[in-house]
């Protein structure tokens, strides 16, 4: 089923109510009462990071796999357990406000425009989608409903990547002409797929696992528990996990909307796993933060990134493991990922940083609290009480931004030219990557 029909049909759910999701939750004596689907591993720490709210009643907890399911429901023994959100959805839609999203990326799009054509904001884990068309989709839904949404970037509201933003902004280094950022980490996978099939787990129902994805045999270990963010057909790469934490805040810093060119240094594809290292190279249009010929150099994969002068700090000092350098008129800024403060560099020198200017305090580096921070702030969103700094707005452009980089990995060297009032690429054989075919499950 395509992309399309499946949204359509998602609309069969939809609520007769268009009331702002605000009014929904201060109708209900103040609290705001949550429904998560995915609750083991990141979706284990989102449950744990909404609930802590005082305002949060957790309602209902909904997974594919009931060790999962089994582990959450202590924490909340109150909660309905649902294996199926559809059925969650149906059954009880009236009895919460607003829907938690945490799972396998190729399930974020059918479950969140499934709770959003009933108009329920959603908090959903990033990347926001796994296909281009899905990320303008959930957009365009969003604000056609009203409705109060924030994807899972949860250092967006560090204290590190605000001054770096407001560091940029104020002119620091001038405008900016280059980006560099890097992640070492292999969330890909150079083999062939595996052969055969292994007995499912009596606490794993494959099938909804699998969900719109297309039907393959169960292999242990490869899959779930498995590291999906490796495989073309669930995840997105290092660059849909790791790019768009890193992306985020220059992304964000500079203004910038979606880029005009893209290309990726990489192995030739394979169909199933993405390539372990990528150098991503794109150009984008010129905003009043950059120069006109910016580009944006993303690396990862082991050894990442590649050796660039724009790299070298000073005293051959070593890079961190993660993070991004902005390359500007007046000298560059070196941001660390994560928790580490932004570091000026003139002339081949550190420089000293009036931060005070900025009224944000002395640098935070409890991680527990600052990531509790974006999650509570969609929660007072809800509640009528602060708004949204990632909603989908925002997070559907990064997000296509990432997957056009991740698209491009399977054209390896060779530049794509992306239209994106008309949402297509020039290279007419790329466009069958936007969206994808849907399985009926």
């Amino acid at each position: 089923m395509k992309r399309r029909n499946f949204v359509k049909s998602t609309a069969a759910l939809a609520s007769t109510s268009l009331l702002p999701a605000s009014v929904w939750a201060l109708a209900k004596d103040g609290k705001l009462r949550t429904a998560h689907i995915g609750v083991g591993n990141m979706g284990g720490e989102d449950l744990k990071a909404i609930s802590s709210h005082a305002k949060v009643e957790v309602t209902a907890l909904c997974d594919v796999d009931s060790n999962n399911l089994a582990a959450a429901s202590k924490l909340h023994p109150k909660a309905k357990l649902f294996s199926d959100y559809r059925k969650m959805l149906d059954e009880i839609g009236t009895e919460i406000d607003a829907v938690i999203v945490s799972t396998p990326d190729h399930t974020h799009a059918p479950a969140s425009m499934a709770a959003m054509n009933m108009g329920k904001p959603v908090y959903c884990q990033k990347p926001l989608t796994h296909y281009v068309s899905e990320s303008r989709a959930m957009k365009k839904l969003a604000e056609e409903k009203g409705l109060i949404t924030q994807m899972g970037i949860q250092v967006h509201s560090f204290y590190d990547y605000k001054l770096a933003t407001l560091l940029i902004q104020s002119g620091i280094i001038g405008k900016v002409s280059t980006v560099r950022a890097w992640s070492p980490k292999n969330w890909g996978f150079d083999g062939p797929a595996p052969d055969g099939e292994d007995t499912v787990p009596e606490s794993l129902d494959w099938n909804l696992w699998l969900g719109t994805s297309k039907e393959r045999p169960f292999k242990e270990g490869i899959y779930h528990p498995g590291n999906w963010r490796k495989l073309m057909d669930y995840g997105c790469g290092t660059l849909g996990d790791m790019g768009v934490h890193i992306f985020d805040t220059p992304y964000n810093a500079l203004a910038l909307d979606v880029p005009k060119t893209i290309k990726n240094n990489c192995r030739n594809p394979t169909g199933f796993g993405y390539p372990e290292n990528n150098m991503v190279t794109y150009e984008f249009p010129g905003t009043e933060y950059t120069t006109e010929d910016f580009k944006w150099v993303w690396y990862d994969g082991p050894c990442a990134p590649d050796n660039h002068d724009d790299l070298i700090l000073p005293g051959n000092e070593p890079l961190h493991d993660q993070g991004a350098v902005f390359v500007g008129e007046k000298g560059r800024l070196y941001l660390p990922h994560f928790q580490k403060l932004p570091q000026l560099i003139v002339d081949g020198e550190y420089k000293d940083i009036d931060v005070e200017q900025f009224g944000l305090g002395g640098p935070v580096r409890d991680y527990e609290s600052e990531s509790k921070k974006h999650y509570h702030q969609f929660v007072d969103a809800c509640l009528g009480k602060a708004e949204c700094s990632a909603p989908f707005s925002y997070a559907s452009r990064l997000t296509e931004t990432i997957l056009l980089g991740v698209i491009a990995g399977r054209f390896p060297n060779q530049t794509l030219h992306w239209d994106s009032v008309n949402a297509k690429f020039a290279e007419e054989e790329a466009n069958q990557y936007l969206e994808g075919t849907y399985r009926e499950f």
